[in-house]
């Protein structure tokens, strides 16, 4: 664990969870996915993609594909497509991270908890049924909701509305860049647990209030900032 420069000082009443890259190793599944489809309809795929799309909404990301990767299809039917895809390999073995599940129970007898997610609607349904986490989540919000994804706020401050609890309340559990950054810009408290395969950058981690090496550092301590 290691304590970073963002604000610590506010009592923590509720949580809002990411999901792809925090309980769901899934951010390599989504390149694949979206780089496959790009292949298969003669787009122009570069290695910039996923770290440009990361934390999109699934409106922006499915824009980037048909206006920079160009693809033919408009970004509905790019958009549908896609989650079919990450529907069909979730449906096949649903990449929970190790010690997700153990996480999210840790921390819900302690707190009201939320979800705020760059996933679309329909995957977030599927991965929180088939876990068994769904009935441990007061709201779960899709940035295909809101006006703006990741690293708008946003996604977050819905979150928050939801649980009417004020964002400086609330413990935002992130990974990546944006989505740290998201969350920072909504005045959340950031616990980030970086993501093994995608980083996130050194300014990014400076707004975190703490950095936890794994799932298994999120304790109902740490994430109040008493221990």
């Amino acid at each position: 664990m290691v304590a970073g420069s963002g604000n610590g000082s506010a009592t923590t009443r509720a949580v809002v969870f990411d999901l792809d890259g925090v309980l769901l190793d899934s951010e390599q599944i989504w390149d694949d996915v979206r780089e496959r489809l790009a292949r298969e309809r003669g787009g122009r795929w570069s290695e910039r993609a996923q770290a440009d799309m990361m934390g999109m909404s699934s409106p922006e990301w499915s824009r980037y594909m048909h206006d920079v990767v160009g693809l033919s299809e408009s970004p509905a039917e790019i958009d549908e497509e896609v989650v079919r895809r990450m529907l069909d390999r979730y449906r096949q073995a649903l990449p929970l991270i190790d010690g997700a599940a153990d996480a999210v129970r840790r921390l819900a007898p302690a707190f009201p908890l939320a979800i705020a997610s760059s996933s679309n609607r329909a995957l977030i349904d599927v991965v929180l049924d088939r876990s068994g986490l769904a009935d441990l989540f007061l709201a779960t919000v899709s940035s295909e909701e809101v006006d703006r994804g990741k690293p708008a706020p946003d996604v977050y401050l819905e979150a928050c509305r939801r649980l009417d609890v004020p964002p400086g309340a609330c413990a935002a559990i992130e990974d990546s860049s944006n989505g740290i950054r998201a969350a920072h810009a909504g005045g959340l408290r950031v616990c980030a647990v970086p993501n093994t395969h995608y980083p996130p950058s050194a300014d990014a981690l400076a707004l975190a209030y703490v950095v936890v090496d794994s799932l298994a550092g999120l304790t109902v301590q740490v994430v109040s900032g008493t221990g």
